[in-house]
């Protein structure tokens, strides 16, 4: 599973390589797949809260909710879909590029904590953190690239450092709870990425903006 994952991300980067050298070939195309890999990524992270959510307490949930403490909270990002199609094409590629890069280490100690997470899907858990990294990779490999076509202002990358340390508690609530807290930030910033990547491949398309 783990090589099928990686040549998967292989194929992505080549598909995306080869596109981006060809002039020929519209930038809507290259969106269009990176589109697809952030909305993959997306709903993988949808599907592990729900697991994890599965076997949690009730009582844990508000603890839980605590999206300003998220630490790329600080990054001013659109709240809402109009807001989103009021931004510039390079400041949104610019806004993807840096939430992707700030989980590169949080998935990390995700990845770490997953195979040992007290919860009986754990290791299912585990291998769908680890096809996190891989879309994440894949992904931010792919907007880099694309951003090369858009211009200075899609490079800039604000950089948003994680302060939140590796270790996730020593007993079974603070674990369950601090993973999934994790967790949904990430599911939270893939939202807004996959957001962002389908108004760019709408506006490349030149389609109306109610049917982005």
């Amino acid at each position: 599973m783990a090589q099928s994952r990686t040549s998967g991300g292989k194929l992505f980067m080549a598909v995306v390589y080869m596109l981006a050298t060809c002039r020929a070939v519209p930038i809507d195309d290259l969106l269009n797949r990176a589109s697809g890999r952030s909305d993959e990524m997306y709903s993988l992270s949808t599907g592990l809260t729900k697991d994890l959510a599965s076997h949690m307490s009730p009582l844990s949930w508000p603890a839980m909710e605590r999206p300003a403490l998220c630490h790329t909270s600080v990054l001013p990002t659109p709240n809402d879909k109009e807001q989103t199609l009021q931004v510039s094409e390079s400041a949104l590629m610019s806004l993807a590029r840096s939430l992707l890069q700030a989980w590169a280490e949080p998935l990390v100690i995700l990845s770490n904590h997953a195979s040992t997470l007290p919860h009986p899907a754990r290791i299912n858990i585990s291998n769908k953190i680890q096809n996190l990294q891989d879309y994440s990779k894949s992904l931010g490999d792919g907007l880099d690239v694309l951003s090369g076509k858009m211009g200075p202002e899609a490079q800039v990358v604000s950089i948003l450092p994680y302060h939140g340390g590796t270790d996730l508690g020593h007993d079974r609530n603070s674990k369950l709870q601090k993973f999934n807290f994790l967790l949904s930030c990430f599911r939270r910033d893939s939202h807004k990425i996959d957001s962002f990547l389908k108004v760019l491949r709408c506006r490349a398309a030149k389609m109306q903006p109610e049917l982005c």
